[in-house]
């Protein structure tokens, strides 16, 4: 099967286009015939070797949340799921493939209205941008900061945000027209990257939800309200300095909150309850999934050359060659 490998940490230009023997499902897993695959941030940073430290080594196949069919399965796992359309999380990696591998508890049935190309773009993001923002105790009637709105986390957390009846929803992005289509899915006002600008915009906030982190990161501690409350859900710029606590302990008497947040401390029933609760409301058109493009699977390197020149409003998806007519009658 095709699949695409970190040849070289760094660039694009360091994933490569590989051949491996076809996979089978061991124990308690299931193989899937890959219709669509989510290209996410963190597939970048790992790419970039950022985080090499962790455990990645080149020969990674990146790749974290898959759609398409299942076509076996291994000891111990219900053979009725052979058959069926699924999405499936397959852990740091494994899912450019045509063939992916993942556990059975990290699968889910998808609804037959929603598409393998609509339920990577919402799969993650939807569930990362509901417990992130139940992370910051977000309540109706608080203003929320989206920190980098553009991708699919921060597209759902305005959308989320928004549905839940925050009094604003502000977001940072780069352009006056990616800034149009966010207030299209629920923005109230557009800021600049470095958080300025918006006309009448609040001049603070009870919670930040902040994909981006990086050196710039501190500085949107001066954002928040007493009691404010900043949680990072990516970190597609990198780390943050060092000393970043500094700044908030600047402002000791504001009260303020800082945190991190991974859906690895979601319980997975947790994440299945909302995940299956989100593809049935964006079955029913009550979210909005935004595909930037969709691409061959052998064009991940344009893919990332995409996110990497800040071009990707939403998620682009990759698509195995054979899956590509499939994809078409059903996205």
């Amino acid at each position: 099967m095709k699949a695409v490998a970190i040849q070289a940490f760094g660039g694009p230009e360091g994933l490569a286009v590989i051949d491996l023997p076809d996979p089978s499902p061991a124990a308690g897993q299931v193989l899937i015939a890959t219709e669509a695959i989510g290209v996410g941030g963190v597939d970048a940073v790992i790419r970039s070797g950022a985080i090499a430290g962790y455990g990645f080594k080149e020969g990674h196949i990146l790749g974290s949340e898959v759609a398409g069919t299942v076509t076996a399965v291994g000891d111990g796992v219900d053979t009725s799921w052979v058959g069926r359309r699924v999405w499936a999380f397959t852990g740091l990696g494994g899912g450019y493939v045509e063939q992916a591998i993942a556990p059975v508890e990290e699968i889910l049935p998808l609804p037959a209205n929603l598409s393998a190309v609509d339920a990577v773009t919402l799969g993650s993001s939807g569930v990362v941008a509901h417990f992130g923002l139940a992370h910051a105790r977000f309540a109706p009637d608080e203003s929320v900061l989206v920190r980098g709105a553009a991708g699919s986390i921060g597209i759902m957390t305005v959308q989320l945000a928004a549905r839940g009846g925050a009094s604003a929803v502000a977001v940072t992005t780069s352009s006056a027209e990616r800034g149009d289509r966010l207030r299209k899915l629920g923005a109230t006002h557009v800021l600049d990257r470095a958080g300025q600008g918006g006309k009448d915009a609040p001049p603070g906030y009870d919670v930040i939800i902040d994909i981006v982190a990086g050196a710039d990161m501190p500085a949107f501690f001066a954002r928040l309200n007493p009691n404010g409350r900043m949680v990072v859900v990516g970190v597609v710029a990198g780390y943050p300095p060092a000393d970043f606590g500094m700044t908030m302990m600047t402002a000791f008497q504001k009260s303020l909150s800082f945190a991190t947040f991974s859906t690895d401390t979601v319980p997975a029933p947790d994440r299945h309850t909302v995940r299956t609760s989100q593809f049935e409301a964006a079955g029913r058109g009550e979210l909005q999934m935004v595909v930037h493009e969709v691409l061959p699977l052998e064009q991940a390197v344009l893919a990332h050359q995409k996110m990497d020149g800040g071009e990707v409003f939403g998620r682009i998806v990759l698509v195995p060659s054979g899956a590509r007519g499939l994809v078409l009658r059903t996205a």
